[in-house]
């Protein structure tokens, strides 16, 4: 009789270590490398923006040093660059190639390493170059635009001068007084 009432005793013992295991294993929260973070990051960024296109990291700045908990936010800095991928798209980020002359983002914050709990706070702003590059960009579109303007006042000039010339040409001779 005592090993009857010994078995279901043992068999509540694991059952509960059983449960207990379950518990503890998801409560145990799994962190996070540096790069995973800053990819969630890009991730978010893109699901949260209302640009056309997906933006893909193109560089990230060297981890800091410092302290290992992963719920203490770290700080980041990471470059971020327009890809020729539509938001439509079904394909995996990775597949998507950088856009030529595509906005560059420079972004500084700071985020947590913990999975459960990820946490960010990031600032993007256009990255200097990409400023220049569409300063320049939007000058020579001016300057496409003035020059056809010139070129298209240019012609109808000349074409009232040749008017002008025909209309004098078939004038008669004044008669010398």
């Amino acid at each position: 009789m005592e090993t009857q009432r010994d078995s279901p005793s043992l068999a509540r013992w694991s059952l509960l270590l059983l449960l207990l295991g379950l518990v503890i294993t998801p409560a145990a929260s799994r962190t996070l490398t540096y790069r995973e973070a800053v990819l969630r990051v890009v991730d978010s960024l893109n699901q949260q923006s209302s640009e056309e296109n997906f933006y893909r990291l193109l560089q990230l700045d060297s981890q800091p040093e410092g302290d290992e908990n992963p719920d203490i936010p770290k700080p980041v800095s990471f470059t971020m660059k327009e890809t020729v991928c539509p938001k439509t798209t079904q394909k995996p980020l990775e597949e998507c190639d950088f856009k030529d002359n595509g906005l560059v983002k420079r972004c500084n914050g700071t985020v947590t390493l913990d999975a459960d709990r990820s946490y960010y706070d990031i600032n993007c702003d256009e990255a200097q170059e990409a400023r220049f590059v569409r300063l320049r960009d939007f000058f020579k579109k001016a300057e496409q635009k003035i020059r056809g303007r010139i070129r298209g006042i240019g012609r109808r000039i000349w074409r009232i001068g040749k008017g002008i010339r025909d209309i004098l040409k078939n004038l008669p001779p004044r008669p010398r007084v």
